[in-house]
């Protein structure tokens, strides 16, 4: 067991940790609310939540270590133990694992020498691999202190680890430019991104995520023409059939339901075979 209590912070770094604290308690009508970003302050200070920044979080929110203790260790952005400049993730969820996840976990694990939740000998990356950030129509994805890096190969994960062990400069398929994790978890914690440009760069979903919010507004899916256009929905009277193949030349009045907005046939519609749950005894 650990000596206790835990150390506390320097009394330079308590006093500008405290004001940020303040800060960001005050957002809250409650102050246990403020838990979570306390502890991605704490986080940005030393790379991962130690002892010492438990205490910190306990001490400022009337909590007990062991509640703080309990948070920190449930939720997998918070890190437990001393980290790189760098978190490397490798989506390895079902769609980015067949498009090449796996293969590219494996591939890092050699080339850097490390396990999942390792950090290389110069403390600049630490691998893992990760659930679904969301990113599926860009699988198989890497995320670089949460920035995404979108259809990755082996051959492009390796250069880009390699770049960042370098100190080159590696930029996100879309997003912010990249920091390091000290300076995301403050980000995390609530506070701005200071950089010149940084905000403006911040990026929304690609073009493979816009495809199906096109279509619905009647527009064309990129390079697929013309024939791939289908009529956006929108509110009339009665249900029409869907048109043929979706061209414009055969496009049904507005209104047009899906084939899944359409009623199907069911068992259970069927009122002379009617199925569904079983009537209790005596009903």
């Amino acid at each position: 067991m650990p000596a206790l209590p835990a150390p506390d912070y320097p009394a330079d770094v308590r006093a500008r940790l405290a004001a940020d604290a303040k800060e960001v308690i005050a957002r809250y009508p409650d102050s246990r609310s403020a838990l979570l970003p306390l502890l991605h302050l704490v986080q940005a200070e030393e790379g991962h939540v130690t002892r010492t920044g438990i205490r910190f979080c306990a001490e400022l929110l009337d909590l007990t270590t062991a509640e703080v203790t309990a948070v920190s260790t449930f939720y997998s952005m918070y890190r437990r133990k001393a980290g790189g400049d760098y978190q490397v993730g490798v989506c390895t969820n079902t769609l980015c694992a067949v498009m090449g996840g796996d293969a590219i976990f494996e591939e890092l694990k050699e080339h850097l020498g490390v396990g999942n939740g390792e950090t290389t000998e110069d403390g600049t990356v630490t691998l893992e691999h990760i659930e679904c950030n969301a990113a599926c129509d860009f699988a198989p994805v890497v995320m670089v202190n949460w920035e995404f890096f979108d259809n990755q190969t082996p051959r492009s994960a390796r250069q880009l680890v390699d770049d960042l062990r370098a100190g080159r400069t590696v930029e996100p398929t879309r997003g912010a430019p990249l920091c390091t994790f000290k300076e995301t978890a403050r980000m995390l914690a609530g506070f701005p991104d200071e950089r010149p440009g940084a905000v403006e760069a911040t990026g929304g979903a690609g073009p493979a995520s816009l495809i199906g919010l096109r279509l619905a507004r009647g527009e064309g899916a990129p390079g697929r023409g013309a024939d791939h256009v289908i009529a956006p929905r929108t509110t009339a009277d009665g249900p029409t059939e869907e048109p043929p193949s979706g061209h414009p030349s055969g496009q049904a009045p507005p209104g047009h339901p899906s084939s899944h907005d359409a009623p199907h046939e069911t068992s259970a519609s069927d009122k002379q075979h009617p199925a569904g749950p079983s009537a209790e005894e005596g009903e």
